[in-house]
C-alpha cells in the first residue's frame, strides 16, 4: 500500500487539500474534483464532520483514486480515519500518529521542515516527506535537502500555488499538495464551477 501511495503521488503529482467549514461541503468538493480527474485528495480532521466526508468521497471514489486524512495528530486520530475508510494519512508534524498508522499499514506523509525532522519522520515508518512549510524555504531550499536524502520522497505543501508549482517539481517535489489556491472557499460552500476550473489547470500543469 505504502508503494502504491508514493506511486499514484509521484504519477500526479497533485495532492488536493480538503478543509473547509462543514462535511457536506467537503463532499460536494472532493466529489468534485475526483470528478476533473484528480486522484489523492484529503480531508483535514479540522474540517467539521471529516469523518463522515471521508467516508462518503471514498464511497463515491472511483478505482484508482486514494483519500485520505489530513491534520492527524495522534494515535486516535489514526484509528478514527481507519475506520472512516482512510487510505493515507497526512501530518503537519512529527507526531505520534506516524508510528501509529504505519503499524497499521496506513501509508504516511509525515510534516517535517528540517533535515533532523525528515530523517525521524522517515524513521518512523512515513512514506513521504511533506515538506512544510515549502514557501518558507522555497525550491532552492527544497533542492538543498534532497542533496543529503536523494531518495526521500519530498512533497511540497505550503503556499504552492500554479506560479509556485513548477519550481518545486523541478527541485525534486514528486507532488505538491495544494489546499487554499485549488479548493479555494468550495469545501465552505463555495462555487464549485470555479473550482473545478482551477482543478483543471492544476491537472494541466502537472501534466
Amino acid at each position: 500500500m505504502t508503494s502504491d501511495f508514493t506511486a499514484t503521488l509521484a504519477a500526479t503529482r497533485l495532492l488536493a487539500i480538503i478543509r473547509g467549514s462543514g462535511g457536506a461541503a467537503a463532499v460536494a468538493a472532493g466529489t468534485a474534483l475526483l470528478d476533473e480527474g484528480v486522484r489523492v485528495l484529503e480531508v483535514a480532521l479540522t474540517t467539521p464532520g471529516a469523518l463522515d466526508a471521508i467516508a462518503a468521497i471514498r464511497a463515491a471514489a472511483p478505482a484508482g483514486t486514494l483519500v485520505g486524512a489530513g491534520t492527524v495528530l495522534t494515535e486516535a486520530d489514526v484509528a478514527d480515519v481507519a475506520a472512516a475508510g482512510a487510505q493515507f494519512v497526512v501530518t503537519p508534524a512529527v507526531v505520534d500518529s506516524i508510528g501509529a498508522a504505519a503499524r497499521r499499514g496506513l501509508p504516511v506523509a509525515a510534516g517535517a521542515l528540517t533535515p533532523t525532522e525528515a530523517y525521524t519522520a522517515t524513521r518512523m515508518g512515513a512514506a513521504a516527506v511533506k515538506l512544510f512549510p515549502a514557501s518558507l524555504g522555497g525550491p532552492a531550499y527544497l533542492k538543498a535537502l534532497r542533496d543529503p536524502f536523494p531518495h526521500l520522497p519530498f512533497v511540497a505543501v505550503g503556499g504552492v500555488g500554479l506560479a509556485e508549482l513548477p519550481g518545486f517539481l523541478a527541485a525534486g517535489a514528486i507532488a505538491a499538495g495544494v489546499g487554499g489556491p485549488l479548493v479555494g472557499d468550495a469545501a465552505s460552500g463555495g462555487d464549485l464551477d470555479a473550482l473545478r476550473e482551477r482543478a483543471r489547470a492544476f491537472l494541466a500543469a502537472t501534466s
